[in-house]
């Protein structure tokens, strides 16, 4: 039977997850999600496009998968040139946004979904079923003053009150990892649930390997070419070993490894939880995600913010503060400087906990949610 038409079972709802196509983010921190919802025994489906498509269906070969077009936003070559380029791009976006709610209604009437947990993308909200929205950013910053942050809050508090409730991945304690991002003064009506720092990978028995770099590519183009340019030329110069994730699951383009140096294009979860493990430092961007993943294996990091996004200066600045990463920028990167930097650096990183918050809220959620239907 075609996985598309597959017939609903009794006592598992249909639950979609759609994840926002900048970067791969979105999407990686939506693997654990799904992970928990199928061990609660529902009918998990996925909706995305290009590298988030290939990601999850990497990840999830046996779930159904449907074609939704992602906002395509295109970054601009300099910080400067973002504002604009963003601004230019506005009515993209509401285009977008409009259209994957259209197509959501189509999607809920066709395959008989029960609920829906989307990663930012505003327009997949359904008057009929629960719908979850996810995001750590409920202020958003802004290099304009406070007063853009204002009205970006209240446009970003427009769609996401249209949602059912809205789950932010932190904590909502002192210790928590994005600062003023994930609890600003005003929330949303709807209610706010902090589900944890989410996180595709877990602590193993692999041995550190002393020196050794692991550099992980992401983010939207053209960032992610000038910062690899970057790092190819300033990589042969290192005198140890390295590994470098491009952060381009399905490309055909390949770099060629040398003895001391591996490229690869993707690495799916396991081998980059391992390759992970391998390092003594890491590489990356300050996207949260990646910080995420970071601080649940403990490891020692040098985050690279990506020009124009405030989200990742911020979050660089506030970990760096907090003895948790070196955060450099990228217009004045260099290999050797930034190594010695972290090499320097009194890093103060937590023992990661075992929190069970996301079971907790996802349990919550289905029971309030289908209980009369599938208990």
């Amino acid at each position: 039977m075609n996985q598309l038409q597959k017939q609903k079972i009794q006592g598992k709802p249909r639950i979609l997850i759609a994840p926002l196509d900048w970067g791969l983010g979105h999407a990686t921190r939506c693997i654990p999600i799904v992970r928990e919802l199928l061990k609660q025994n529902c009918d998990v489906w996925l909706a995305g496009e290009g590298a988030q498509e290939h990601l999850l269906k990497t990840e999830f070969p046996e779930l159904p998968f449907l074609q939704l077009p992602g906002y395509r936003i295109e970054y601009a070559k300099t910080a400067r040139g973002l504002i604009w380029k963003m601004i230019q791009q506005g009515p993209k976006m509401r285009r977008a946004i409009l259209y994957e709610h259209q197509w959501l209604k189509k999607m809920v009437a066709q395959h008989h979904l029960d609920g829906v947990i989307s990663d930012n993308r505003f327009g997949l909200y359904h008057s009929a079923i629960p719908c979850i929205f996810i995001t750590h950013q409920l202020r958003i910053k802004s290099t304009a003053g406070k007063w853009t942050e204002k009205i970006l809050q209240k446009r970003n508090y427009k769609y996401i009150n249209r949602f059912t409730e809205c789950w932010v991945p932190d904590t909502e304690n002192e210790n928590n990892l994005a600062g003023e991002l994930s609890h600003p003064q005003l929330n949303p009506v709807i209610p706010i649930h902090y589900i944890g720092p989410l996180s595709r990978f877990e602590k193993k028995e692999i041995i550190e390997k002393k020196n050794h770099l692991l550099v992980i590519l992401s983010g939207p183009e053209p960032q992610r070419s000038i910062l690899e340019e970057k790092i190819i030329k300033d990589i042969g110069h290192y005198n140890h070993t390295a590994t470098v994730v491009r952060g381009l699951p399905g490309s055909a383009s390949l770099i060629p490894s040398t003895g001391m140096i591996k490229f690869y294009n993707h690495l799916p979860s396991a081998e980059l939880n391992a390759a992970m493990l391998e390092a003594e430092y890491i590489i990356s961007r300050s996207g949260y995600s990646t910080v995420m993943d970071i601080m649940a294996l403990q490891k020692k990091s040098i985050l690279v913010s990506t020009p124009g996004q405030t989200e990742q200066v911020y979050l660089g600045t506030l970990l760096m503060g907090k003895g948790l990463t070196v955060c450099v920028g990228q217009k004045e990167f260099s290999l050797a400087k930034a190594m010695s930097a972290a090499i320097d650096f009194d890093y103060k990183i937590p023992a990661a906990t075992n929190d069970t918050l996301l079971t907790k809220n996802i349990e919550r959620f289905l029971s309030q949610s289908f209980k009369p239907a599938f208990g």
